[in-house]
């Protein structure tokens, strides 16, 4: 199943259960047919929209300003609307990752122990596991 087609099928099964809400924020990332990563933010009631890059749950708002800075992200309310998002290699996505997390363990007491970081690229996918601050 591609991830768009992916992305539509979860939007469907928060949609239908709208009146008593599963109360999930998802974020969906993954390929899409052109082999160009894809990442979708939902809501609790299943609207969503393809972004460059989203956060949810508790340390979102700490973590979003960060992408924001890091990645330059250009404002949605530009006309022509802009789709680029300053490109990173992958071990920079993942360090810039394990910074945002960090930093946000640091100021949010429900951001949990431990961050799990999944990698997908053309060989496939890696799973890392990263300990956060556990007091």
């Amino acid at each position: 199943m591609s991830c768009p087609a992916m992305a539509q099928l979860l939007s469907n099964t928060l949609y239908y259960k709208r009146f008593f809400p599963y109360y999930a924020f998802n974020v969906l990332g993954g390929l899409d047919s052109e082999g160009k990563g894809c990442v979708y933010s939902y809501d609790a009631v299943g609207s969503y929209e393809r972004t460059g890059y989203s956060a949810q749950g508790s340390g979102s708002t700490l973590i979003m300003p960060v992408l924001d800075n890091q990645l330059k992200s250009p404002s949605p309310l530009l006309v022509p609307a802009r789709d680029a998002v300053t490109p990173l290699s992958e071990s920079e996505a993942v360090d810039l990752v394990k910074d945002v997390f960090a930093s946000a363990t640091e100021r949010d007491i429900y951001t949990g122990d431990k961050v799990e970081i999944v990698v997908i690229n053309k060989a496939g996918t890696r799973r890392e596991y990263i300990e956060l601050r556990k007091d």
